[in-house]
């Protein structure tokens, strides 16, 4: 079975070594499982709730583009796009924001955080607060949804909003989907093992802190930023301690399991943090080197990277395109041509006196009854595991597929030689027959 992954990325800042090994390494590589189809996106439009600074965005987005292509990315291979290259991303947000609970939008942690920071200042509750930051989940609800994601990689401060694309997500099939699932509803994936590099202080890498190392600057650049990492006050020839050490933190994120111990030995026999940081840049200019060059050449032909963009966004709307049709019709934007079918439609199914009526079991599973003219229950259906399980069947009897089979004291229908849904016990096997012949009557393809 393929899974269906969906991965966000912010386009604010440019990014730094921490980036590359906690997110950008990890996710390339995930991108490469043959069971996996990935889709990677720009989340630009979630840079505007942040940033109001055209030029910074502009950067941004270029800069954190060509960083991933240069990281070995595959757009032949996975769905890479931009957030606001896809104008069904925004139809559907207000779709789905017609649904949601302001109450669960209450609950988000950025609105609170932002509430009560200002409750502390003495200020109104909502001062300062745009209705992007408190919509921001169901923007983000969109992202997930429209491509019915099985598997949102995120940070641990960012589950609270696939949990509430699951909450809105679950309403809209309640209230639209007639017994089918449109949405897949999503899981949110914490890989436990991604690494957080320290910065040049030992702190977290964080360009708040200032204690990043660029990823894609120059070779003295990197040079310089490794000779600021702090270190203690031991001497060349004295033991250090390697486990005490973020120098060697970071270089044990991009070593092999050999490099490593060979390097925890030279330190703790001496080694002096001169030659250790000089060991760690040569490293670093190993692993980064090439992608540097790739993300120059990238950077100095922006069309380049436009025209990767625009395919990837022209091939992610050929799922969006028709699933938003889908969810259009759903609830109720239809075409008015349609309307004369959906009558005639209409008036063959009562033609035919009996109806299918879908419905949730208290274990969650999904089944459907056939009912006749005068309410009776002709069939009761089978438990399926999801809604479009169900919907599938009963749009399978309603087209004419219909292979009846005496059972007990009443009978069973079959689909893919299982039966999928039964009788009522029937008195004798008169009334039996009787039965099943309504039953082909109701379900006999009417003629025009």
């Amino acid at each position: 079975m393929t899974t269906r992954i969906l991965t966000g990325i912010t386009t604010t800042g440019t990014p730094h070594l921490g980036n590359y090994a906690g997110a950008i390494r990890p996710a390339i590589v995930a991108s490469r499982a043959s069971d996996a189809d990935s889709f990677y996106f720009l989340a630009d439009y979630h840079a505007l709730i942040k940033c109001d600074d055209p030029q910074r965005i502009q950067r941004s987005r270029l800069e954190i583009a060509a960083t991933w292509l240069a990281c070995g990315l595959d757009p032949q291979r996975v769905t890479f796009y931009r957030q606001s290259d896809i104008p069904e991303i925004p139809e559907l947000t207000w779709l789905l924001t017609c649904v949601a609970a302001k109450g669960l939008l209450n609950r988000a942690h950025a609105y609170k955080a932002s509430v009560d920071k200002n409750v502390e200042a003495g200020e109104d509750p909502d001062a300062g607060v745009t209705m992007g930051l408190f919509s921001y989940p169901v923007l983000m609800a969109a992202d997930i949804l429209m491509f019915n994601a099985h598997k949102v990689p995120v940070g641990r401060d960012q589950i609270q909003h696939v949990e509430m694309a699951r909450d809105i997500g679950q309403r809209f099939n309640h209230l639209f989907g007639q017994g089918r699932e449109l949405f897949t509803l999503p899981e949110a994936v914490i890989e436990e093992s991604v690494a957080t590099l320290p910065g040049l202080d030992g702190r977290k890498m964080s360009k708040s802190y200032d204690n990043t190392i660029p990823l894609f600057g120059t070779s003295k650049q990197l040079k310089d930023a490794v000779a600021r990492i702090v270190t203690d006050s031991r001497l060349p020839g004295e033991p250090k301690d390697a486990d005490g050490s973020h120098l060697f933190t970071l270089y044990q994120a991009f070593a092999t399991p050999a490099q490593s111990a060979e390097f925890r030995a030279a330190l703790e026999g001496g080694l002096a943090w001169g030659e250790a940081k000089q060991q760690l840049t040569a490293l670093l200019e190993a692993e980064l080197g090439e992608a540097r060059e790739r993300y120059n050449a990238l950077i100095a032909r922006p069309a380049d990277l436009e025209d990767i963009l625009l395919a990837g966004a022209a091939k992610a709307r050929k799922t969006a395109t028709p699933f938003l049709g889908e969810l259009r019709e759903a609830v109720g934007l239809r075409s008015f041509r349609n309307e004369v079918q959906v009558a005639a439609s209409s008036k063959k199914k009562s033609a035919k006196g009996a109806r299918f009526v879908s419905f949730r079991d208290d274990d969650g599973s999904f089944r459907f009854r056939l009912l006749d003219a005068d309410g009776s229950q002709l069939l009761l259906s089978v438990s399926f595991a999801d809604g479009k399980g169900a919907g599938a069947a009963s749009k399978r009897l309603q087209a004419g597929e219909l292979d009846l089979r005496a059972e007990g004291e009443g009978f069973a229908l079959w689909l893919d030689d299982a039966p999928v849904a039964h009788s009522p016990a029937y008195a004798d096997a008169a009334t039996r027959e009787a039965a099943m012949t309504r039953l082909s009557e109701a379900l006999a393809p009417q003629e025009d």
